[in-house]
């Protein structure tokens, strides 16, 4: 374990941390439009950054390492970024990077007043989100994990409501209410492990948890709050009132970002801290969980009459998907490695595209006044780019190819048939089915009928940016074969290291 700590480049992983948290208190101390210089002075950096620490990861084929303080676990706290955090430390990035750039024209502070509460909230509380999400992707001591997680969790329920209405706030405390829940069963599997075990760094962990009453107690409890985090079908209700009623630099972040905090640290716990124990019976249990969401969270979402909620509702089934990666890519098997694969690729490819989907949401609702989709009939004609996005953003949805959203489902398919586990590729199939159905709902009433005249025509620096994550979740199917040999560098096998 010494000879793990101090790797070269580690101390990115602190000044990663620092950088927002910095901005954090900079935005507050200086205030009005302070704060949103701030913040896009600090996200390219922070950019920077996450690609200095995927060159350090993949430069050392293996995980870097910080000992704050110079003490090793359990005395100490360590930082650690192996392939799969590297990864999502540049996802994460780029698309607060993009939410920043893109709410601009939203959360300016106007002329002549000195500071807007919305605006320094949305501010403040966007770097507190990316900060939150990098201690999640860093962390490695169950209970600094617990803070991370509180972070983000407060951070994103203000973003919810930053508006002041009524059904925004309903949205915020139902979504505070379930994070809660969420909280205190993670909590409380915590203190099991660490009055059982005496340590909570989540390497040391793996190396003496056995297959214990307490354990499984744990494990369970633990899970429970990571799954209501992460809003998996049946925790999923208070999701799609609050990535619906969200601004929309806002919703982009929550349906890209927050989420995945949560469901990367479920995936810490069952493949680093438990693999050597017999976790076939829950991982199947995930999985079903998993396909419901799919099947459940894609027919509420063609009924939708709103946008932003079918597009929330998508993100219920999109998740659903995650949990497929527990059943199958569990132990040493061949096919193991490729369910991996194709977890974290659905991962990035949900991201980027529900970005650019809430993203272009947003800019449709401005410029025809609504977002009822009975109501698009030509609005295709007179906003090209906006569709554009919807239809590649759909594309990876639905996992037709060349998208990421393909490889990750094709990927899935190939490690159900491989592992023999066939029935897994029911609820995939039924899902792209599903998916086609309410991306095309979107699109049909608008590429017919006459062009309509917006009422505000959008800003084509937002188009772009939409756009472009859009793009990234297309040009996610591209990827070599050496980016997924990346994700492998630190994952456990089987309880090694």
């Amino acid at each position: 374990m010494t000879a793990e700590l101090g790797t070269p480049g580690g101390y990115l992983l602190v000044l990663a941390i620092l950088l927002p948290a910095a901005g954090m208190i900079l935005s507050f101390t200086l205030g009005g439009r302070n704060a949103e210089r701030v913040a896009l002075c600090s996200t390219p950096f922070g950019f920077a950054l996450a690609c200095a620490i995927a060159f350090h990861v993949a430069w050392a084929d293996k995980p870097i390492v910080y000992a704050i303080g110079g003490l090793s676990p359990p005395l100490g706290i360590a930082l650690r970024a192996d392939g799969i955090s590297a990864v999502m430390l540049i996802a994460a990035a780029m698309i607060v990077t993009a939410a920043a750039f893109y709410a601009r024209a939203k959360f300016t502070t106007p002329d002549g007043v000195g500071e807007s509460r919305s605006a320094l909230t949305f501010w403040i509380m966007l770097q507190a989100i990316w900060a939150a999400l990098i201690m999640i992707f860093e962390g490695r001591d169950l209970f600094n994990l617990y803070v991370a997680l509180e972070l983000l969790t407060f951070a994103a329920v203000p973003l919810v409501c930053v508006d002041g209405r009524a059904e925004t706030l309903a949205a915020a405390l139902r979504y505070l209410l379930f994070a809660l829940f969420g909280s205190i069963s993670y909590l409380l599997g915590v203190a099991l492990l660490y009055g059982a075990h005496g340590t909570l760094d989540i390497p040391l962990l793996a190396q003496r948890v056995q297959a214990t009453p307490v354990v499984w107690t744990a494990a369970a409890l633990i899970t429970s709050g990571l799954l209501a985090k992460t809003a998996l079908f049946p925790l999923h209700l208070w999701l799609p009132p609050a990535h619906a009623n969200a601004p929309a630099a806002a919703s982009a972040v929550l349906s890209g970002l927050v989420v995945k905090g949560s469901f990367f640290l479920t995936l810490r716990l069952w493949f680093y801290i438990l693999p050597t124990l017999p976790v076939d019976k829950a991982a199947e249990v995930l999985g079903w969980l998993g396909s419901a969401a799919v099947v459940v969270g894609s027919i509420i979402a063609l009924r939708q009459a709103r946008l932003k909620l079918l597009i929330a509702y998508s993100t219920v089934a999109q998740i659903g998907y995650l949990f497929l990666v527990f059943p199958l890519a569990a132990g040493a098997q061949p096919w193991s490695s490729i369910g991996w694969s194709a977890g974290l690729m659905q991962i990035l490819a949900h991201a980027f595209a529900k970005a650019a989907m809430f993203f272009s949401a947003g800019l449709l609702a401005e410029a025809l006044g609504h977002d009822q989709i009975a109501k698009f009939r030509g609005a295709a004609r007179a906003l090209p780019l906006t569709f554009l996005t919807f239809a590649l953003g759909g594309l990876s949805l639905v996992g037709l190819p060349p998208s990421g959203g393909f490889t990750a489902k094709w990927l899935m398919l190939q490690a159900s048939v491989e592992s023999g586990q066939w029935f897994w590729t029911l609820p995939i199939l039924a899902g792209g089915l599903l998916a086609a159905g309410y991306v095309y709902r979107i699109l049909a009433p608008a590429l017919s009928g006459d062009q309509i005249v917006p009422v505000l025509p959008p800003k084509r620096s937002q188009e772009a940016i939409a756009l472009a994550l859009a793009i990234i979740a297309i040009a996610l199917g591209f990827a070599p074969q050496t980016f997924f040999d990346f994700l492998e560098i630190g994952r456990p096998v089987a309880g090694l290291p």
